[in-house]
């Protein structure tokens, strides 16, 4: 009996050694980040994961004389230190940067599963708590380090991201709503009550809520991304959410202005065509390949197949859900990959004055945050995309930053926001780190202005309902119609 059971117990020590075996080695990549990026990258036959592929860089810190590679041509330099966990920021027109130092609030994750992941988000430096913040930095002698950082908003916070200034207001984006605080131009400190302008879907798998002015001032666009990777929870705790949001400030309404997206973040206006452009986190646990993450134009009305469909019309077979009708013909296809798992953040066009060298004067900067799923890792760096004179993506994007990886496993930092100071400079925030980053080419002239396209415009119509109730043949006609081409 006592052999029996002991043969027993090897065979279960055997079994779940090989079961931590295959958890560690996980599904490796079999292409590499470049295959998976650009116009026209590789969509590799999905493999489906039971378990995810888990490869997380533990955040340990800069070293006090070390900084992130530069391409070639262009310094680095600490703008500002010891922030708590810095992510969006926003250059006001005086010259003031806007940082907010912010988490996630707390996750409500029980069971096993969510053991797991409160493990995973504190290995990669994720589950700190929210400092619900945001500092003004201020480089009055225009030398590249920010001399005085003070406290502007710490009331009214929670997990806030996304942030817009215009003719005294500040727009910020906590988790769960949008509000608006009267801030006059200069302001060192935010004081007065805020206007709570509409609710946000809260919280979920990604919590960042991100903001974008329209060039009149008139509406305030708000991304939201999905609390799942394929709605696995039921799509009814995705109402409102893959999406971005249209809020008018002169009607007080609001309204989608796009779907699909899973977890849309940085967006901007490419300024030689004048569309919003977005970047977004695709799925995971399809194998170290797919899908690739990518940036894309966002016409109004838009729709581009999340949770059902993935780089346009391939299907993810794993959706419980059903299917819209006719989602398929009226999914668009991305427009520019930035390779599978990189976790593509902050987004910023050059418009001109920017002091980087003609290389980067016409296209956009991605801080890409790094992949946790993913072998080898991927990401973990600031790009260009570059752009023609049409404002159309093409090529491979350019390594403006590099260095965060170790190369035995950790990072010294997760390169998160980016955007350009008030002269010419990249600010990158590093939220693991607590730093702000500025690149520049110290002999480069301001580039020129980025000039608009002259064109006729062709009205566009919004898209009726949401993107999960669209039925007709009629309503896939207005899709297309609202997605035009270059």
């Amino acid at each position: 009996m006592l052999k029996k059971i002991g043969i027993g117990l090897l065979v279960i020590l055997l079994i779940l050694v090989a079961f931590g075996a295959y958890l560690y080695r996980g599904n490796p990549a079999d292409l590499s980040t470049e295959a998976t990026e650009g116009t026209d990258p590789t969509i590799a036959e999905p493999e489906a994961e039971r378990f995810p592929t888990v490869a997380i860089a533990e955040p340990v810190g800069w070293p006090d004389d070390a900084t992130p590679e530069a391409a070639e041509g262009l310094t680095v330099q600490r703008f500002a230190v010891g922030l708590d966990h810095p992510r969006t920021m926003i250059v006001l027109p005086n010259g003031d940067v806007l940082v907010a130092e912010t988490s996630s609030p707390p996750r409500e994750m029980g069971g096993i599963e969510g053991f797991i992941a409160k493990l995973l988000f504190s290995r990669a430096g994720a589950a700190v708590p929210s400092a619900n913040r945001i500092s003004l930095l201020r480089d009055a002698d225009g030398d590249g380090v920010a001399e005085a950082k003070s406290t502007l908003l710490t009331e009214g916070l929670d997990s806030p991201s996304g942030m817009a200034w215009r003719d005294g207001v500040l727009f910020v984006a906590n988790h769960d709503e949008l509000l608006a605080f009267p801030m006059p131009e200069g302001a060192t400190e935010i004081t007065e009550e805020p206007t709570k302008l509409m609710d946000l879907p809260a919280a979920g798998n990604h919590w960042m809520r991100n903001v974008l002015l329209s060039p009149d001032g008139s509406k305030v666009y708000v991304a939201v991304g999905s609390a799942s990777n394929i709605g696995e929870n039921g799509m009814e705790v995705e109402e409102g959410r893959a999406t971005i949001w249209e809020y008018n400030l002169e009607t007080n309404r609001q309204r989608m202005w796009a779907g699909g997206l899973r977890n849309p973040n940085g967006m901007d206006w490419n300024p030689a065509s004048g569309e919003m452009w977005t970047v977004v986190n695709e799925r995971d646990m399809l194998g170290g390949d797919l899908v690739p993450d990518y940036l894309t134009n966002v016409p109004v009305g838009a729709q581009y197949g999340w949770p059902w469909l993935y780089w346009g019309d391939n299907v993810d077979s794993r959706v419980d859900a059903p299917r819209p009708r006719f989602l398929a013909e009226y999914t668009r296809k991305p427009e520019y990959a930035l390779g599978a798992h990189t976790a593509p953040l902050g987004m910023v066009f050059a418009r001109g004055g920017e002091r980087l060298g003609s290389r980067y004067a016409n296209g956009a900067f991605v801080a890409r945050h790094g992949s946790w799923n993913r072998k080898p890792p991927a990401g973990y760096d600031v790009v260009f995309v570059p752009f023609d004179e049409r404002g159309n993506p093409l090529g491979k994007p350019l390594e403006i930053l590099t260095g965060f990886l170790t190369g035995d496993g950790k990072t010294y930092g997760r390169p998160t926001w980016v955007a350009i100071d008030a002269n010419g400079g990249l600010l990158v925030t590093d939220d693991t780190a607590g730093i702000v980053w500025r690149v520049i080419s110290p002999s480069a002239e301001p580039s020129p202005t980025v000039e608009p396209l002259k064109r006729a415009t062709t009205p566009t119509r919004s898209l009726r309902g949401s993107s999960a109730t669209f039925q007709s043949d009629g309503i896939r006609q207005d899709a297309v119609r609202a997605a035009p081409k270059n």
